[in-house]
């Protein structure tokens, strides 16, 4: 069956697809496909998406001075020094009822995106609903998936201390009760972006499907459009190539059952074994959906908290997991090896950064349109300090946001330095207004370039 361009249909835009057998692709951002007959869209969306890492960071490597090209930044963010004029370093945000808790660990990390009170009740699963969920709540709708929730480490079904260790494993919220589905298999992650919902076999290739009507394209749009659309399909054949690897190398996602067709529920597979490729795939697969406008909203977990991930991979860490990395009672040899896993998080995001950097959306970056969040729900891993939180900015906000700089909340006082006043500020800008959130009725001061 011959294929055609698809417009959709709700409401004016210039989100456009590629139709091929069984197979819809939205295009990316293209300047020259503007509807007819009908006012063009005023720009491209805004995204959100946050990056965690589990037991903080070693705070004398933390830090940052000045601002702009002349920003010094510590040895943690080392590879965010070529992007210092991308980000906000935000010092002295915390979350109040983590740091009450007496639970080191559970009582103060699935609250980082709520500022809620973790039941310590074994018998009662609650903490709050995250904003990236009350953001999926309100505008979700406005795309194929309201959110992504992607993970590295599986969920644990243990007890830490007498609590579910589902608070170890969740970041994100979609009710105080009920953690979001949390995804680690790149492939599903990439079906549920651009494969059939009909479960079209990931052997056959979503760019073989819409080939022809890319082809018939090429004649409509200028140069430019024409090289960022190659660019776009390319990047689409590479992941598929990088997902097919893993399964013949049995890595990542790559465990099949035996059978074409299971004959009982899949069992849970072991944990990656190649982590840095596995991270980089879901960090790319995040690209890919907000390229693809697939979402608008994603969180990933780089690790659980209480993580039991080994970093034997990075050069000069051996023979400890992250956990116990993080506990190392001030040892030069192991606070050298904790330095390091530090510097690996920090470099995911860096990589997450570049890659919206470097996508046009018809004049500005992807970068330029969206919010990245990293951090940790404890600063010093060591002592489960949660005082504050090692928090970094990305992105523009769709000129919003001024970067390249410094906010310093540390002795406002701890009404006017909460987590959640981040929040609210945030979901305003996606346009999501809510009266309080969290602990606090108060946005965050200097913030935005303008009110918004």
């Amino acid at each position: 069956m011959r294929g055609t361009i698809m417009k959709a249909g709700r409401r004016p835009s210039r989100r456009n697809f590629l139709r091929g057998a069984g197979v819809a692709l939205s295009l990316p951002w293209l300047e020259s496909l503007q509807l007819k007959g009908a006012q063009a869209a005023s720009g491209p969306p805004l995204r959100f998406a946050c990056l965690y890492y589990s037991n903080g960071v070693e705070p004398i490597h933390w830090w940052a001075k000045g601002s702009g090209a002349s920003m010094e930044l510590g040895p943690v963010l080392e590879s965010l020094k070529p992007l210092k004029e991308d980000i906000v370093f935000l010092r002295g945000l915390f979350n109040q009822q983590a740091f009450k808790s007496t639970s080191p660990h559970l009582g103060r990390m699935p609250n980082m995106l709520s500022g809620a009170t973790v039941s310590l009740d074994p018998a009662v699963i609650r903490v709050g609903t995250s904003m990236d969920q009350v953001l999926a709540q309100q505008i979700g709708h406005q795309t194929a998936l309201p959110s992504l929730v992607l993970g590295i480490e599986p969920n644990e079904l243990r007890l830490e201390d007498g609590l579910s260790m589902i608070y170890g494993s969740s970041l994100s919220w979609t009710s105080p009760s009920k953690p979001a589905t949390k995804e680690i298999y790149p492939a599903r992650v990439f079906d549920a972006l651009v494969g059939d919902p009909r479960g079209r076999r990931l052997d056959r290739s979503i760019l073989d499907a819409v080939l022809k009507d890319s082809h018939d394209l090429q004649p409509r749009i200028s140069g430019g459009d024409k090289q960022k659309l190659g660019e776009y399909l390319e990047s689409i054949r590479d992941i598929e190539k990088r997902i097919d690897r893993a399964a013949k190398d049995e890595r990542l996602e790559g465990w099949r059952p035996t059978l074409k067709e299971p004959n009982m529920p899949r069992p849970a597979d072991q944990l990656p074994q190649d982590v840095p490729d596995h991270m980089k795939l879901m960090l790319d697969l995040i690209v890919l959906s907000f390229q693809m406008d697939k979402t608008r909203i994603a969180t990933c977990m780089l690790n659980n908290d209480l993580s039991q991930m080994n970093f034997k991979f990075l050069k000069g860490v051996q023979g400890a997991l992250h956990l116990d990395l993080t506990h190392n009672g001030k040892a030069p040899a192991a606070e050298a090896m904790y330095l390091k896993t530090n510097q690996f998080h920090l470099a995911q995001f860096a990589y997450l950064v570049n890659r919206l950097k470097s996508i046009d959306e018809g004049g500005q970056s992807l970068l330029q349109n969206s919010i990245l969040l990293s951090g940790s729900n404890l600063f010093d891993g060591d002592t489960h300090g949660a005082d504050q939180m090692p928090l970094l900015l990305a992105g523009q906000a769709g000129g919003a946001l001024k970067t390249g700089r410094i906010l310093d909340f540390l002795g406002a006082g701890d009404d006017n330095r909460r987590a959640c006043s981040l929040y609210l500020s945030l979901m305003d800008r996606m346009g999501v207004k809510l009266d309080r959130f969290g602990d606090t009725d108060k946005r965050l001061p200097d913030l935005w370039a303008h009110d918004v």
